[in-house]
């Protein structure tokens, strides 16, 4: 088995980051999935997740901002404002970047309502409840449109994600973790 072989959840490598040396697969511990080990070095190549978030967020009335997508995955379909954390910053600064950048609102975050991963799915998504604290919605970058929905008019068949219609259903039955701070 090659390295071309991995599941297309994993990016393909072919040649070892720290000598350029062929990759191999390789069993490297039991139970574990085989891993692209470098021939020459053994250096393990591990394939880590990559986090994700989102805020649902309020208006004053109680409305819910979302945006439509203007980049794949999801093109044109509606998601709440979020997007991935960059390394070293911490999620809830990445969400409130995101609000900002997506839908053009500074928020206050008021909690977690959950962490969503799912089977063959790259990222781990992290989601909060806020409110917004500042600014006007209005699409951003990565955004066609913002526009504010009440509960009962959430445009159910147009989300772009699971973790999008998993979240807002937890957040409108109330589910909200504490941020332990």
């Amino acid at each position: 088995m090659t390295v071309s072989d991995l599941p297309s959840l994993n990016p393909s490598y072919r040649y070892c980051p720290l000598c350029g040396n062929t990759l191999g697969l390789k069993l490297v511990k039991a139970g574990d999935p085989q891993r692209p080990v470098c021939s020459t070095c053994g250096y393990i190549v591990y394939f880590d997740p990559k986090v994700a978030v989102g805020t649902i967020i309020r208006s004053n009335s109680g409305d819910i901002a979302l945006v439509r997508r203007s980049i794949e995955p999801g093109y044109g379909k509606w998601v709440f404002p979020g997007g991935y954390v960059d390394r070293g910053e911490e999620p809830v600064a990445a969400a409130r970047r995101e609000a900002l950048e997506e839908a053009c609102l500074e928020i206050q975050i008021e909690g977690l309502i959950n962490i969503y991963s799912y089977p063959a799915i790259v990222p781990i998504i992290i989601v909060y409840a806020s409110t917004v604290s500042r600014g006007e919605l209005k699409a951003g970058d990565e955004s066609l449109e913002a526009r504010w929905f009440t509960a009962n008019n959430l445009p159910w068949d147009e989300l772009a994600f699971r973790s999008t219609t998993e979240a807002l259903q937890d957040h409108l039955h109330g589910i909200l973790h504490s941020l332990g701070r």
